[in-house]
């Protein structure tokens, strides 16, 4: 993360170098062509050249994919400090009245750097300054300003004030907004790995469940069954027919339990099934269907090209679990449309309900976030968003203007496919 925010800082750096030749060219032309102040302009361009030659080396290194290392930032801003020392020497040296400009070096290491490196760039342009104040090139003033030497000089550092004071107002606030933007990134993965805590608990306690609930569906399997073959149940159709419900029931339960305790304990590749995208939610859907009943769906798949994937139980849940809570919101009415962006699979699930309220549509995804009132409410949503966003999709939620509301899921077939991983 340090790195990443020096690499940041880095562009900031660039950036400010780019002023600082602007500013050093502008001086320089001034100095020499308006006051008539003989500089030496072939050795000043070629520091400047030099800068620019640097800023452009940084740039390429900005660009690369590798994080930027404190080490790095040091040396970039030794470099300024080296150029800067040899501009002083060509024009009056310690004298110069922009001399003060090692304080905006000092200033910006101190906020970059880690603490032995801002003080070594202290002591180094400690020395830079002692080293000009007896060794430099004079300057040749002309007769006509040589009494106004002394305001000459004033002008000169108020210009450097303003200048220092500029460029310090602009990097630092800059800086800022990066260490927010890193804070938040920060609060952001912190909330991440405590809800995926949340899940690894959730998913303890539903294998353990599973486990447990295990033995007691067998045991009332074998009873039901044994019940089905005596003639007292028999010879009434009405409970022969409840009983085969019951054990049809039953065998549904067993198979749940199964799939809790296949996804918490298979790898993915394990447990999953080569199909198709297309196969896969027709199949999903006439299954949900089935055993749903909704009194209308208008499901649309209009996926194309069609794509090889693995299904496996969790991203089954997943997609089930939206369907379940639009037909909870809208027992009339769900639509389901399925589509492609690209190489992004786009699964729309619409209903007729009174839609997401203002701070479920702040909280989406949170846990216990759910206008269903009951204990448990909202982690159906809740382990949607986090398994969606471990395959590297994203899950949004709106509201229709005439009313319903829709929630989008946005899965990248790469992290379907069967080189894919949940862990994207």
């Amino acid at each position: 993360m340090r790195d990443t925010t020096n690499k940041t800082n880095l562009r900031l750096l660039i950036q400010l170098r780019w002023l600082a030749v602007g500013g050093q060219v502008a001086t320089i032309l001034f100095v020499h062509y308006r006051l008539g102040i003989d500089l030496p302009l072939a050795q000043m361009v070629a520091v400047v050249a030099f800068l620019v030659g640097l800023n452009a080396v940084s740039l390429l290194r900005h660009r690369k994919q590798d994080a930027v290392t404190n080490s790095e930032l040091f040396l970039e801003l030794l470099l300024d400090v080296a150029a800067l020392t040899v501009q002083f020497y060509l024009s009056g040296g310690a004298s110069n009245p922009f001399i003060s400009l090692y304080l905006l070096q000092v200033i910006l290491g101190a906020v970059l750097l880690d603490v032995w490196s801002a003080w070594a760039l202290v002591m180094i342009t400690s020395g830079c300054f002692v080293w000009l104040t007896t060794s430099y090139r004079e300057i040749a003033i002309p007769h006509a300003h040589r009494g106004d030497l002394f305001n000459l000089h004033i002008q000169g550092m108020l210009i450097c004030f303003v200048l220092a004071a500029g460029l310090l107002v602009f990097f630092v606030t800059r800086i800022q907004r990066n260490l927010r933007a890193r804070d938040a990134h920060l609060a952001e993965l912190r909330q991440q790995a405590a809800e995926e805590d949340h899940i690894v608990r959730m998913g303890l306690l539903a294998s353990g469940a599973a486990h447990e609930l295990g033995t007691p569906l067998a045991t009332l399997s074998v009873i039901v069954n044994d019940w089905q073959r005596m003639p007292s149940f028999t010879a009434d159709p009405e409970i022969a027919q409840d009983m085969a419900e019951l054990q049809s029931q039953l065998e549904r339960c067993k198979a749940i339990v199964s799939g809790i305790l296949m996804s918490s304990g298979e790898a993915r590749g394990e447990g999953t099934v080569r199909t198709s995208v297309r196969t896969f939610l027709d199949e999903l859907v006439g299954d949900w269907r089935a055993s749903r009943s909704p009194s209308g769906l208008d499901y649309k798949n209009l996926f194309a090209p069609d794509e090889t994937i693995v299904s496996d139980a969790a991203l089954k849940q997943v997609i089930v679990n939206v369907f379940d809570n639009a037909l909870e919101a809208s027992p009339n009415w769900v639509g389901i449309a399925v589509g492609r962006q690209v190489d992004k699979l786009v699964i729309v699930v619409s209903d007729t309900g009174p839609g997401f309220t203002e701070d479920m549509l702040a909280g989406f995804g949170r846990p216990y976030r759910s206008s269903k009132g009951r204990p448990g409410g909202g982690l159906g949503l809740f382990l949607v968003v986090n398994v969606v966003r471990k395959l590297g999709g994203t899950v949004r939620a709106d509201n229709g203007a005439a009313g319903g509301a829709w929630v989008t899921l946005t899965l990248p077939l790469a992290a379907l496919s069967l080189g894919g991983d949940h862990e994207g």
